[in-house]
């Protein structure tokens, strides 16, 4: 994913203000009543061995000797640390993690744009980052104090939420509650998969319905069609969709939004986050962004909407986002 796409994306998914949305039924310009934004850690206290010594993303050996003070730097590797079992031991996070255990530590982390003064005032015993992570000068300041720093490769695909949460689990020195928090994330996505309406499972790629991830902002006027590489194709393959966008040749991860592009889609539904939807003035207003009300979904005005902050994060809570997206795909699962 480009570095734009990437902070667009981290820009839009919320300022941990607000609890979670519930996603709107499809063609409802109204949300659904609140639902509560709420990680569901382990059960009991996890153990914890150290020091450990493990591989960074970046090629370097990191030695964790303390999980006392812990600075997750994008909400995701919040979310995966809180789950696991260890919140009471972070001590700030990203913008983006806006779940309700989290929602009272101080932000240090804007948009992949870290402050290195407000995370080392926290005087933190663990940083974990991503790939995505900046500046550079940011990380290399934590790193030159001393800190140790672990970064962890983004996960994209369904396939990647095992090995993410293992990556984060062995930096905790907590190996066996990341075996039971894959395993618990595993049979949840699985059960929700079996959900699926078993026309849509057989009948190949014909019979599937065809979703394009649109990514709005109304007040920024910025309008994006996902392609092959925007991190949704996994979740609507899950589902038993077609990502139209990858399926009408779109290899990159966004395009602007053209009638064109749009026409080569032909989307039979559309999925945006709830943000996103709410910013062009919900489905009213997406229907008027140039080129959707001609496709099938903009005409049928089926529109799939999940919070911002979980979506495209791949982690402990990816079953409760594949279970909306089926839901409000098919209606309800059988």
């Amino acid at each position: 994913m480009s570095a734009l796409a990437l902070a667009l994306l981290a820009t839009g998914c919320g300022d941990g203000s607000a609890p979670r949305q519930a996603a709107p039924p499809a063609g409802s310009s109204s949300p659904a009543k609140a639902a509560a934004d709420r990680v569901e850690p382990l059960p009991g206290a996890p153990k914890s061995t150290l020091p450990v010594t493990v591989d960074s993303a970046d090629g370097r050996k990191v030695t964790v000797t303390s999980t006392e003070r812990i600075v997750p730097l994008t909400g995701s590797l919040n979310e995966i640390v809180f789950t696991l079992g260890l919140g009471d031991r972070v001590v700030a996070r990203d913008i983006t993690a806006t779940f309700e255990q989290a929602a009272k530590l101080p932000v240090v982390t804007r948009a992949h744009d870290v402050s290195a003064e407000s995370v080392l005032s926290l005087r933190p015993t663990l940083v974990l980052a991503d790939t995505s992570t900046g500046p550079a000068e940011a990380i290399a300041q934590i790193r030159d104090a001393g800190i140790p720093l672990v970064v962890v490769k983004p996960a994209k695909a369904l396939a990647d939420v095992s090995a993410r949460i293992d990556t984060v689990a062995a930096a905790l020195g907590a190996p066996e509650a990341g075996t039971a928090l894959k395993r618990r994330t595993q049979d949840r996505i699985d059960a929700v998969r079996k959900d699926i309406p078993a026309r849509n499972a057989q009948d190949g790629a014909k019979g599937k319905p065809r979703v394009a991830f649109l990514y709005v902002r109304g007040s920024a006027a910025v309008y994006l069609l996902g392609g092959a590489e925007s991190g949704a194709a996994s979740l609507l393959e899950a589902a038993g969709a077609v990502d139209a966008g990858k399926e009408s040749g779109l290899t990159k991860d966004f395009t602007p939004i053209t009638s064109e592009a749009l026409a080569a889609a032909a989307p039979d539904a559309i999925l945006v986050m709830t943000k996103g939807l709410q910013s062009v003035g919900g489905v009213d207003g997406l229907v008027k962004v140039p080129g959707v009300a001609e496709t099938p979904a903009g005409m049928d005005r089926r529109v799939v909407s999940i919070d911002d902050g979980v979506l495209l994060n791949y982690g402990p809570r990816t079953d409760e986002v594949l279970r909306s997206l089926v839901d409000q795909l098919y209606g309800g699962t059988k």
